[in-house]
């Protein structure tokens, strides 16, 4: 009996796999590399947004119409290409790795620039050698008293 019931379960689980929907090829689909520019700027606007939100709350920055006026696109063509590539493993893949790859480029870039920030803050902040002219004590016998007439 216990046979059956598994031959039927397997069954009905393979049977109930065969209808997948594929969402299909959006007329208006984002081009691979025009997404990868997109998902590193949500990448990167989530971050700005969970780091400074009562910052940019205060200001009335809001990160999304920044990101569909500066690629052109709107949040339903972002959402029909993104659930494309999703279906796609190795495209989708391929797209998360070069953002990440551009990710770890700006994020190298921004150490550069905070290390050279950093050591310039430093250099100000080291005390001058002191010159040795200012060392020399002026002696009072050398000082020349201004007459009044």
């Amino acid at each position: 009996m216990y046979k059956y019931l598994t031959i039927i379960f397997a069954i009905f689980l393979l049977i109930s796999c065969q209808d997948i929907n594929r969402t299909p090829k959006p007329d208006d689909l984002i081009p691979e590399e025009k997404m990868v520019e997109v998902l590193t700027e949500i990448s990167l606007l989530h971050g700005a947004k969970s780091y400074n939100k009562s910052q940019m709350e205060e200001k009335g920055i809001d990160p999304y119409p920044y990101l569909t006026n500066k690629f052109g696109i709107d949040s339903l063509q972002l959402v029909k290409s993104n659930d494309y590539y999703a279906q796609n493993y190795k495209q989708y893949s391929r797209i998360y790795d070069s953002v990440k790859a551009r990710l770890l480029v700006l994020v190298d870039e921004y150490d550069s620039i905070r290390e050279s920030k950093q050591q310039k803050g430093d250099l100000l902040r080291e005390k001058p050698p002191r010159d040795s002219l200012l060392r020399k004590r002026i002696r009072r016998d050398s000082i020349v008293p201004l007459s009044i007439d």
